[in-house]
């Protein structure tokens, strides 16, 4: 609805606010670099006919800012990290392209960022090809077949205890810690028994599922695209939890009385 000289009606115009705002805060909480938010959030309200859109960014908010006849409207939101997800994140850039065609409207906008829920693999799935994957890392690295299926049953061990600690949320510092405490631990027994040629390849190999590779591969994206407070905050918690892996394998190694690929 427009007014008589062709401006934005208030109402419209708030709502469009509300989209924008929407859009980038669930991209911001479902990992998605800086200037991706920023770009979205811009393009969809320019779509749907603001004049211009001012969106400011923090660690766990974000600021919008529309422009319509001179009147300005802002909006904030709140942003909790919500997991990584890509598929949501390619569903809002789809909504986003297909208001630029003029495919949707304010309402069919609308419509479709509340029909956007995030896809979630069946958990015993993800708990098979993290075991997998982490083996098939030990087994790159030399290790043979019992160090291959220790590595699987300690990855996959440790995977369920992320999931089930995630599931309760507690905070992700002390999910990373505990997980790799019982990741090491149960791997470490293949030291102590000598499971294989090569022991320590499991305890080297359980853990890589816990390397924060896409936190830390925003940040570097965010700090080189100019948005050094973003980079910086990622990279802070990228660091802790990293720490925190850190801190757990130790605890289990001191357990143990085992150093792995360190003695």
């Amino acid at each position: 609805m427009e007014e008589p000289n062709g401006a934005l009606a208030e109402p419209v115009q708030r709502e469009i606010s509300r989209l924008a705002v929407l859009a980038g805060q669930r991209l911001l909480q479902h990992g998605a670099e800086s200037t991706l938010v920023m770009d979205v959030a811009r393009r969809l309200g320019l779509a749907l006919g603001v004049d211009s859109v001012e969106v400011s960014l923090s660690a766990s908010s974000m600021v919008l800012t529309t422009l319509s006849d001179g009147r300005c409207i802002t909006t904030t939101r709140r942003c909790q990290d919500r997991g990584i997800n890509m598929q949501v994140v390619t569903e809002i850039q789809r909504v986003c392209i297909m208001a630029e065609r003029g495919v949707l409207d304010v309402d069919g906008v609308h419509q479709r960022l509340e029909q956007i829920k995030p896809m979630r693999y069946n958990r015993y799935l993800v708990i098979m090809m993290i075991g997998l994957s982490c083996a098939s890392f030990s087994r790159l690295a030399g290790g043979d077949w019992p160090v291959f299926a220790l590595t699987f049953f300690a990855s996959a061990v440790g995977m369920f205890v992320r999931q089930e600690i995630a599931h309760c949320h507690f905070n992700p510092l002390l999910n990373f810690g505990v997980t790799a405490f019982v990741t090491t631990l149960i791997s470490g027994f293949g030291q102590v028994y000598q499971i294989g040629e090569a022991p320590f390849l499991a305890m080297a190999s359980s853990v890589l599922m816990l390397v924060p590779g896409f936190p830390l591969i925003n940040a570097i994206s965010d700090m080189v695209k100019g948005y050094s407070n973003m980079g910086i905050a990622r990279w802070t918690m990228a660091s802790l939890l990293t720490l925190s892996t850190s801190m757990g394998i130790v605890a289990a190694m001191n357990v143990l009385g085992v150093w792995g690929w360190l003695s």
